[in-house]
């Protein structure tokens, strides 16, 4: 377990309804539920969103599509490969033994399902790539929908088109094992993701956030009807320190495995993150230089950037 302390408080993420039919913006409900999300976004770093427009069905669908491609041998598992660090197959690490995932860059095109799907089981999966493209499909519009909301809410709207039309989003699924005691295991430790935002969908509880107002660890509710948003680094960058990134684990007991799915937006390779100029000036100097997001990351799985305690600062800090 290392050394970190498992002892969540009892306390809940704030829930965020983006269900409401006339939820558009300019309307009464965009602007209240606009405002609950920066709200929580600053207090907590993250957000439990209902979110229920994938049909039930399909959102169980996923998590026996999960069960089928984890059951895989290592060697088929293995050919999940990129170029990108922390984009393919990452799993038998003695650190996080009960931890394995697998990735899909690029999950909103269909071709680049197809092409995992393909590695996968060469004879073909309908099903699988079928219901993986429409999850990341449908949640990268709940994706765009808080981004505009957040934009909105610091008045940088104007950079909103050119940032989603740089986006990319990465599909990660995840298979925690259960570790077969009821003692808490660190299913994988404490880290922030170095995306813009992370949306996860989890089909057992153990995920669990640290408050970025008082730094209590919080555990987040797992609900077949809600997703898990937080605050990446990139986003966080861009903002020029304004939002927090969001600290998260994942703790386990008992037997049952746990099987989940992030999607994690990025800016397209090549693309350099800036701090919106109208974000700094006397009361908020500039907190990062530019920097190339991919060349970020192959920094951050360098010793020295495993090492730092904000790898961002020193890869790039001004």
């Amino acid at each position: 377990m290392g050394s970190e302390t498992l002892n969540p408080t009892t306390k809940l993420l704030p829930i965020i309804d983006f269900a409401q039919p006339d939820l558009k913006p300019g309307s009464p409900s965009w602007d209240s539920v606009r405002n609950l999300v920066r709200q929580a976004l600053e207090e907590y770093g993250c957000f439990e969103a209902s979110f229920p427009r994938i049909p039930l069905e399909d959102r169980k669908n996923t998590f026996s599509c999960l069960e089928e491609v984890f059951d895989l041998p290592l060697q088929t598992k293995v050919k999940n490969t990129s170029n990108k660090p922390y984009h393919g197959y990452v799993g038998q690490y003695p650190t996080v033994p009960l931890y394995e995932s697998m990735g899909i860059d690029g999950a909103q095109m269909v071709e680049n399902v197809e092409e995992f799907t393909r590695d996968m089981w060469p004879e073909g999966n309908v099903t699988f790539c079928k219901n993986m493209h429409s999850f990341s499909k449908q949640v990268s519009e709940l994706d765009q929908l808080v981004k505009r909301m957040i934009f909105e809410s610091f008045g940088v709207e104007k950079y909103l088109d050119e940032h989603i039309e740089e986006s990319n989003y990465l599909l990660r699924v995840q298979k925690y094992k259960g570790p077969k005691t009821t003692e808490p295991q660190l299913g994988i430790t404490s880290h922030t993701d170095k995306s813009f935002l992370t949306i996860l969908y989890q089909n057992l509880d153990g995920l669990e956030v640290k408050s970025t107002k008082d730094g209590d660890w919080i555990k987040a509710r797992c609900s077949l009807d809600s997703f898990i948003v937080l605050i990446g680094v990139s986003l966080h960058a861009w903002l020029n320190g304004r939002l927090c990134p969001t600290f998260h684990r994942v703790t386990m007991t008992g037997n049952e495995a746990r099987y989940s799915l992030g999607l994690f937006s990025f800016p397209n390779q090549g693309y350099v993150i800036k701090a919106a100029e109208e974000l700094v000036d006397e009361d908020h100097p500039l907190l990062y230089k530019p920097y190339d997001h991919v060349e970020f990351l192959s920094f951050y799985h360098t010793e020295e950037g495993q090492r730092s305690e904000d790898a961002l600062k020193a890869y790039c800090g001004a």
